[in-house]
């Protein structure tokens, strides 16, 4: 996320009032809390006003909303991440309506299980970063800003679901996909033992 006022630069926090990305040099901390210049210099003429935001909005009800695609997103101000997650959702609907094999049928369940999880996750996460002022978590992290992810994987499963139509890959990735899970094991225990060791 850049700064809404230094587009160029990333933004270090939110406005607790207005909730405007905020870089560093564009940050107010007052007592551990972040305002944007023009909403300090409101709190600061105008006393008698609450100087705490009323649409702060609520961690828990951004979790149930999370587990409707889109919903959490929007709760959060997020649109186009909303807009991706319901276009996910969708492809994902899509693909277990077809024609596939139960190892196929299993592995789509399984991807649309956890993305649902993960969005009433992400969706929490969010709520409460923007409580705090901080910046929100993205769990691709720093890769969603410098490349647009969200219209790379809606590419990709279009590409998938095209090649599928002439060569049935889903089927084939049905049949194997317990290696899928053998191979991402490998490699979180291959980075787990290289930190480890190279923090000793």
């Amino acid at each position: 996320m850049k700064c809404a006022v230094h587009t160029d630069v990333d933004a270090a926090g939110y406005c607790r009032n207005c909730g405007k990305a905020l870089c560093a040099q564009c940050a107010r901390d007052v007592r551990g809390i972040l305002y944007c210049e023009t909403c300090l210099a409101d709190i600061l003429t105008k006393p008698q006003a609450p100087a705490t935001a009323s649409g702060s909005g609520s961690p828990a009800l951004a979790t149930v909303l999370g587990f409707v695609p889109g919903l959490g997103a929007v709760y959060n101000g997020q649109y186009m991440k909303a807009l991706v997650h319901v276009l996910l959702f969708a492809a994902f609907i899509g693909f277990l309506n077809g024609n596939h094999s139960e190892g196929a049928d299993a592995v789509g369940g399984i991807l649309l299980s956890a993305f649902i999880v993960y969005m009433a996750i992400d969706a929490n996460r969010t709520a409460k970063a923007k409580l705090r002022g901080e910046p929100c978590p993205d769990a691709i992290g720093n890769i969603s800003s410098r490349v647009p992810l969200g219209p790379i994987i809606l590419i990709g499963l279009g590409v998938l679901f095209l090649l599928d139509r002439r060569f049935n890959i889903w089927d084939r990735i049905g049949e194997y996909w317990p290696v899928l899970l053998i191979v991402m094991g490998v490699l979180m225990l291959w980075r787990r033992m290289g930190g480890s060791s190279s923090s000793s």
